[in-house]
């Protein structure tokens, strides 16, 4: 198994801030894609992402507010099916401090690099949209690659 992982510090003075554009259609839609649909805020429940090469349902499966978001994929490209992604937050001194894991793919693929970049790149959209109030959500995303 192999797992992507990333840090990000987000400059701000309220990690309810940070936890509600993890768990709201408005705030998730603000940084990840604007296509958007569902909550996040209850176990079970299912998020749909939609973006121009495909798209991902994820049914969250924890949350402890203020700290803690997990998701587990329930549909979407084949290698993904069977990960889960988290976000672990805490407060260090000025900063909100995310961890996030995309954990349990089978194999490091090469489809595996392009998603860990494309994380990155949408982690850096949640740490914009918390500290100026504007994200860079799909379609407004760096582009990459030919899979965007």
């Amino acid at each position: 198994m192999a797992d992507i992982l990333h840090r990000v510090g987000i400059q701000t003075a309220s990690i309810e801030k940070v936890y509600q554009a993890l768990t709201t259609r408005d705030g998730l839609a603000g940084w990840w894609t604007t296509n958007t649909s569902g909550e996040g805020d209850q176990t079970g429940n299912i998020i749909a992402f939609r973006f121009g090469a495909g798209g991902f349902d994820m049914r969250v499966t924890e949350l402890r507010e203020p700290a803690y978001v997990r998701w587990e994929v329930s549909d979407g490209p084949e290698e993904w099916i069977g990960t889960s992604i988290s976000f672990e937050l805490r407060q260090e001194d000025d900063f909100i401090i995310l961890l996030f894991k995309h954990m349990n793919w089978q194999e490091p693929v090469e489809f595996m690099h392009h998603c860990s970049t494309k994380w990155a790149v949408f982690l850096m959209s949640l740490k914009s949209l918390i500290e100026t109030g504007k994200g860079s959500p799909d379609p407004d995303d760096v582009k990459i690659d030919n899979w965007n």
